[in-house]
């Protein structure tokens, strides 16, 4: 089966999850976002025409939620917290490290699809400061010396 064939058939079980019913719009971009890793242009289009639901309708949904991305996202979320906390214990250092390891900028996805770096306000772990969560995974009291170590466990 061909590439758009097996997205097509993916998106049609997410959108019959929710028995195509249009104000499980919200529910049914984030199914998408979870099997692809962001909401590609094509699936929009996609989604619009079989739920009869103009695209515009569906981009303000999408560029409305932080959540939602309409860029590839990598394998891994980088999450390194920016809170007061983490600010003042260097988060900033960690961002900084992270940038240049991975040669990508905050925001941005490696080319090899295996990371995305975020700057976050506050991951709830004040304590352990500072932190970066992973995958999920929270990493506290980090130093950049850590880091290469740490990533080496996501590849």
């Amino acid at each position: 089966m061909k590439k758009a064939q097996t997205m097509d058939k993916k998106v049609k079980d997410i959108i019959k999850k929710y028995y195509g019913d249009k104000t499980a719009m919200i529910a049914i971009l984030q199914d998408v976002q979870e099997e692809f890793r962001y909401l590609p242009k094509e699936t929009l289009s996609f989604i619009s025409k079989k739920m009869d639901v103009p695209l515009t309708r569906i981009y303000e949904i999408a560029t409305f939620y932080n959540a939602f991305s309409l860029k590839p996202r990598g394998k891994h979320t980088i999450e390194v917290c920016l809170g007061t906390a983490c600010h003042v214990q260097g988060a900033s250092r960690l961002i900084d490290r992270l940038e240049r390891d991975l040669s990508i900028s905050s925001g941005d996805t490696t080319k090899d699809k295996m990371f995305t770096l975020e700057e976050v306000r506050c991951l709830g772990c004040c304590s352990l400061a500072p932190v970066i969560r992973i995958s999920g995974n929270v990493h506290p009291y980090l130093t950049q010396d850590e880091l290469p170590k740490i990533l080496r466990n996501y590849k």
